[in-house]
């Protein structure tokens, strides 16, 4: 039986109202005033709004994994998206939640974790920390990521053809990019990045998405030149998606901690790229921020 969904828990700011969803932990609402900068979850197009990834990012070969002798079967980006989290604590301004290891999780990944979600708003910025914890004895190998789809065009009354997202820094290595198996194809492509601005434009996508894995900026801010804008940052994501379906209006910025399977990949998964291993006891914490920016 599906798992019974719950009321959002709602914060807010002087200038910024959230609304997460316990299922997933997903920030489901983002608004400024009755604005909403955050794509609605539309299931025609795309159902997630801002799922966390977690514990792979994209997808596996054939859907399943190597862990020492045994294989294991995972769908895409895991399934933290899909499980209800606890309701650890909430202020006016703040919430946490949290998903801990059971029976059903241990059979598709054999790990005692703990995955802790928190979101904090402060004037016209949000942030979202998550923390992933071995609550185990043996090192555990895992990847984390976010995947919030924004409004395209915002709802500042300028055209979806004026958008564009622009680095903080130049970017002039090329993208990766991924084949109708969702696994990352094994040549890169020419980045469509001019100096520190990508013009958003849907043939950008027709080949899914586009993933950045040689970064050097740590933010990004995306809108158009006539404002606002939203910066979002990743002080320490090694890599970075850009996606959208072409004609959708959405497009989503997405800080990973881990990358699909490379194509033809027969590794274990403490060796797949992209994973991070934590011994006993360890944990990994990294945090995306999002912020309004006036004109």
């Amino acid at each position: 039986m599906p798992e019974q969904s719950r009321p959002w828990v709602s914060i807010r700011s002087t200038k910024l109202t959230a609304e997460i969803d316990p299922q997933g932990a997903q920030l489901s609402a983002l608004k400024e005033g009755t604005l909403d900068l955050l794509w609605d979850g539309n299931p025609a197009l795309w159902a997630g709004r801002a799922p966390i990834l977690f514990p792979i990012v994209g997808a596996l070969v054939g859907g399943s994994y190597r862990l020492g002798k045994e294989t294991y079967h995972l769908s895409r980006h895991g399934f933290a998206r899909g499980k209800a989290f606890s309701v650890v604590n909430t202020t006016p301004s703040s919430a946490l939640f949290r998903l801990s290891a059971d029976d059903s999780t241990r059979q598709v990944y054999p790990f005692q974790f703990e995955l802790d979600v928190n979101f904090a708003l402060a004037d016209a910025s949000l942030s979202v920390t998550t923390t992933v914890r071995n609550k185990g004895d043996a090192d555990m190998p895992a990847s984390v990521g976010y995947h919030p789809g924004f409004r395209w065009p915002l709802p500042y009354g300028h055209s979806r053809a004026a958008h564009f997202i622009e680095f903080e820094l130049d970017e002039p290595e090329p993208v990766r990019r991924i084949g109708t198996d969702g696994l990352l194809t094994a040549s890169p492509q020419s980045t469509p990045v001019e100096g520190r601005r990508l013009v958003l434009a849907d043939s950008l996508f027709k080949d899914d998405v586009l993933i950045f894995d040689r970064l050097k900026s740590r933010s990004v801010t995306y809108g158009s030149d006539g404002g606002p804008r939203l910066r979002v940052s990743f002080a320490d994501a090694p890599y970075l998606g850009v996606w959208t379906k072409p004609g959708a209006p959405f497009i989503c910025i997405e800080p990973w901690h881990g990358i699909t399977d490379p194509q033809g990949f027969t590794g274990d998964f403490k060796d797949k790229p992209g994973v991070f291993v934590l011994a006993a006891g360890e944990s990994l914490s990294t945090t995306m921020g999002i912020a309004l920016l006036e004109a």
